[in-house]
């Protein structure tokens, strides 16, 4: 007798620009009971002491892109890859293997009839989408995008245009949804209602 298939979770991608509010929906999911695999957090890992990227970045950019305590020199790779789009993809040649392969490690162990999928570059990357069976978007204007990284960051408006330049546009993300949680001009409250609503239809025939 062969041994019964092992159902695959269905996959959420849940993604939005800088400021959209996609960290607030993916607690308010994980809150929900939502098992949620956050890209950005393995990406930090591999560049913490020890991580599994340090010796790769380090015999790629230099030892003064690594910290004296082992961690990637986060501000410096920050100001060489918006400066060179050359370094910027050397880097994610380095990183984002170890990111996609630990996301398939937990997508293979979920137990669970869905698996939320936080990616920033889902709509940048062809290698993101295909792991994924829905595409949810976190949307607002650029302007609210603006003004909320402002504030929350402290940085000046030009540092936050030069980061949505570098994002895709609010339009090919809109292109790219399966479901749109629409995060502008609404309170904490509305937002967690929209979110539960889109959770409980999750497995609904698109």
């Amino acid at each position: 007798m062969s041994a019964p298939e092992t159902r695959r979770p269905l996959r959420i991608g849940l993604t939005g620009g800088i400021g959209s509010g996609k960290s607030t929906v993916a607690a308010i999911l994980t809150e929900l009971g939502a098992p949620v695999v956050d890209a950005d957090a393995l990406s930090r890992a591999s560049t913490a002491p020890g991580g599994a990227a340090i010796d790769a970045i380090r015999r790629t950019f230099g030892a003064d892109y690594i910290r004296a305590d082992g961690a990637l020199d986060r501000d410096r790779m920050r100001a060489l890859v918006f400066a060179d789009p050359e370094a910027k993809a050397r880097l994610e040649a380095i990183i984002h293997p170890i990111v996609r392969a630990e996301i398939d490690r937990r997508i293979a162990a979920c137990t669970a009839d869905t698996i939320v999928l936080d990616l920033p570059l889902l709509v940048e990357s062809d290698a993101w989408r295909q792991r994924c069976d829905r595409v949810w978007v976190v949307d607002c204007t650029p302007e609210t995008q603006i003004q909320r990284v402002m504030a929350r960051n402290g940085w000046p408006r030009e540092q936050v245009l030069a980061v949505l330049a570098q994002q895709a546009s609010r339009a090919q993300r809109l292109a790219a949804a399966d479901v749109v949680i629409d995060n502008d001009g609404i309170d904490l409250d509305t937002l967690r209602a929209r979110v539960r609503a889109a959770w409980e239809w999750r497995g609904m025939p698109l």
